[in-house]
């Protein structure tokens, strides 16, 4: 059972996107929107150009930001402020959620490649306001994106977590990787399940999966 894989887990680290809000209230899809439209605008791309670029960039470097840092040198602050300028109303307060995360036992963190002044908006919007100990965003970690072990790296260094008590939740199954890596038990948060030998468990809804953690 999930909670005996869990029993001496103190650090409870959540991913943002697709992770504490479900992917079909599609607030994600409003960001990779924005995304093409700023890979348009400054390097002269037409839309079905910037969009291939953004895949190609965010499947090499990890995100479509470091792949913009890493070939074009752009100025990452700018355009985090661009791609997060969203309309946040298709989210709303889940109590279930927000009761079972603070139910956790230990610390809770959010963990994200977007920017944490976003992040923030997005906790505020599930209603899920005071429950973390900590929130990172991309630039804590340097600029460095996740699923890099660097990225990883920076932000435990900074939390001062220990690995080995931890538990990371997460969508994109490559950032697991490296959680799994350092003894983190680690939770797979998607519609469709990946057979992967770093993933610990796999669920299609996080609130049914932490009620079977915290009952």
């Amino acid at each position: 059972m999930p909670s005996e894989f869990f029993h001496d887990t103190r650090v409870w680290v959540f991913d943002l996107d697709n992770t504490l809000y479900p992917p079909e209230m599609q607030l994600f899809d409003q960001i990779e929107q924005r995304m093409i439209t700023y890979v348009m605008n400054i390097l002269k791309l037409d839309a079905s150009q910037a969009n291939d670029l953004r895949k190609l960039y965010w499947a090499r470097y990890g995100t479509t930001l470091a792949g913009l840092m890493a070939v074009h040198d752009i100025d990452p602050e700018p355009y985090l402020v661009d791609v997060h300028d969203i309309d946040f109303t298709v989210l709303h307060p889940d109590p279930d959620l927000r009761a079972h995360i603070a139910d956790l036992p230990g610390r809770r963190i959010v963990y994200t490649n977007g920017s944490a002044p976003y992040a923030r908006r997005v906790i505020s919007a599930r209603g899920l306001e005071g429950l973390f100990d900590a929130v990172y965003g991309v630039e804590d970690a340097g600029y460095r994106p996740k699923p890099e072990a660097d990225a990883f790296a920076r932000i435990f260094a900074q939390d001062g977590l220990d690995p080995t008590g931890a538990a990371m939740f997460e969508d994109d199954p490559r950032n697991l990787a490296v959680p799994h890596a350092l003894g983190m038990r680690t939770v797979h948060v998607a519609p469709d399940p990946i057979d992967a030998a770093h993933i610990h468990h796999h669920t299609t809804d996080l609130t049914a999966f932490l009620a079977r953690l915290t009952k």
